[in-house]
């Protein structure tokens, strides 16, 4: 079993489009068995996979209340399972400083035999979350905005991460007609590419990852991909 997070120092990049659409193309296009793993507040990955918040126990998991398979819901796509969030997760940086466990995150995936694959939906920022990540993950990708501020944000994660986990910066919202785009993609050729695409936006109104109904769409395609390079990156450590 591997895990991989989906993390950004900053918001709205795409992180959960990226969750959600490789936790499809795990389950569906790899035939893994997965599990998404929504750890944001936000609880946008949730929402998107028609999952019901756990009713203020997500952090509960954490502090052991509740054991975490308790929580763990099927979604409507084969092989894709749910563990949801809820807004108790906004007290979860608080609780991992009082508990003091660094590796409560990393114990809790360990238990989670029954997955090939799990990914993590991580909230922004540098946090108490994101060094239980750090301690728990195979590996990062970071969603990357072809824009001098989203560089830099890679920058800074990179500095931070220091080696400890592979990153692999992945250029999402991309669209090859504007020129800073253009530039920033030439720049990086070996980053993966998420193209700029109003179907992102249908997720929303569907409820349902791009590969479920517009499987054929170069947004779809392009996740596919990306998906393949993640096993190929996995597979080399």
């Amino acid at each position: 079993m591997a895990a991989i997070a989906i993390y950004s120092l900053k918001g709205g990049v795409g992180k959960t489009s990226m969750a959600v659409n490789l936790g499809w193309c795990a389950a569906m296009l790899a035939a893994r068995r997965t599990l998404l793993w929504d750890l944001d507040p936000q609880a946008a990955s949730t929402w998107l996979l028609g999952g019901a918040a756990p009713g203020d126990q997500a952090q509960a998991v954490f502090a052991q209340d509740i054991a975490v398979d308790r929580l763990i819901r099927p979604t409507a796509i084969p092989r894709l399972s749910l563990l949801g969030a809820d807004d108790s997760l906004r007290g979860l940086d608080l609780l991992f400083h009082r508990i003091d466990k660094k590796k409560r995150l990393s114990k809790l995936i360990e238990r989670l035999a029954g997955f090939d694959r799990v990914i993590l939906d991580c909230p922004p920022g540098l946090t108490e979350t994101t060094e239980q990540m750090l301690r728990a993950v195979d590996l990062i990708v970071v969603p990357v905005v072809p824009s001098a501020l989203a560089t830099r944000a890679l920058e800074v994660v990179d500095g931070h991460v220091r080696g400890r986990v592979p990153i692999m910066p992945v250029h999402v919202m991309a669209d090859r007609r504007r020129r800073l785009h253009a530039e920033a993609l030439a720049a990086h050729p070996d980053w993966p590419v998420i193209p700029m695409a109003s179907l992102v936006e249908a997720m929303g109104e569907r409820r349902a990852p791009i590969g479920g109904f517009a499987p054929r769409s170069a947004a779809a395609q392009a996740y596919a991909r990306l998906w393949q390079a993640i096993e190929r990156r996995l597979a080399r450590s």
